[in-house]
Formats: structure tokens, sequence, C-alpha cells
């Protein structure tokens, strides 16, 4: 994990913006990198990620410094947009409903594959067992 910048408002630092690599994995490919805004008495950015993978999915567009859903401009400048989100819920909870119904083109073709074999193998049941040995 490292710190790729520090999240300031004026000059107070409220979090910092963090990149996480997984080098050695058991489950999916390794060498996969994730980056996350950690906010000081918040945790992990929901609405930061909320926007990230919004913009990955063409559900929000960033032209310039601007943000926008639709024909609705959600701020200039990235922690506006994490403030719009927060201040209007409805409006954030559209996002992450639209986010998780195209999820499925976030992930890659090995990841895919993956998911599908860990569906499966929840679908045991108790009964599928013979307990009379």
């Amino acid at each position: 994990m490292r710190r790729i910048e520090a999240l300031k408002n004026g000059t107070e630092l409220i979090g910092n913006r963090t990149r996480a690599k997984v080098v050695k994995n058991k489950m999916a490919p390794p060498f996969r990198e994730a980056e996350f805004d950690i906010m000081y008495g918040e945790g992990i950015s929901r609405s930061g990620e909320l926007i990230d993978l919004g913009i990955k999915l063409d559900l929000v567009q960033k032209s310039g410094s601007w943000f926008s859903m639709g024909e609705t401009r959600i701020g200039q400048g990235r922690d506006t947009a994490k403030n719009y989100l927060r201040d209007n819920p409805e409006v954030m909870e559209k996002l992450e409903a639209d986010i998780r119904a195209n999820f499925d083109k976030l992930l890659t073709g090995q990841s895919r594959v993956a998911a599908k074999a860990a569906g499966r193998a929840v679908d045991v049941d108790a009964d599928d067992f013979n307990d009379e040995n």
C-alpha cells in the first residue's frame, strides 16, 4: 500500500488517496491494483468509490474538472462531486444501484470465470450429503 497524495480541505489534511497492489493471490490473478480514498474519521470514502466506478462504467461523465450524471452537473472537482453525492442520498443510491446492475462489465475475463465458479460452489445444501456412514 502506498499513499499517492494527501487530500486537503484548504490547508487541513482530511485524508489520503491510496494505491494498494496485491502481489500474491491464490484466488485471482496477481499484481492487481486498486486506488481509493481513506478519509480521517470516516474510513474508505463510499462517495469517492461510487464516482470512480461511475466513471469506469460511463455513468458519471468527466469533462475537464467537471463531473456530471446525465444532464446534471454534480460538481467542479472530485471533492465537490463527492460532497454532492453525500448531500443528495437519493442520487447516491441511484448511482449505486446502476453500478450494481452493470457490475459485470468491470470484471475481466478470468475474474468473470472465477465469479461464476464461486457462485456454483455456494449452491451446496446440507441435504446433499449422506450422513449414514
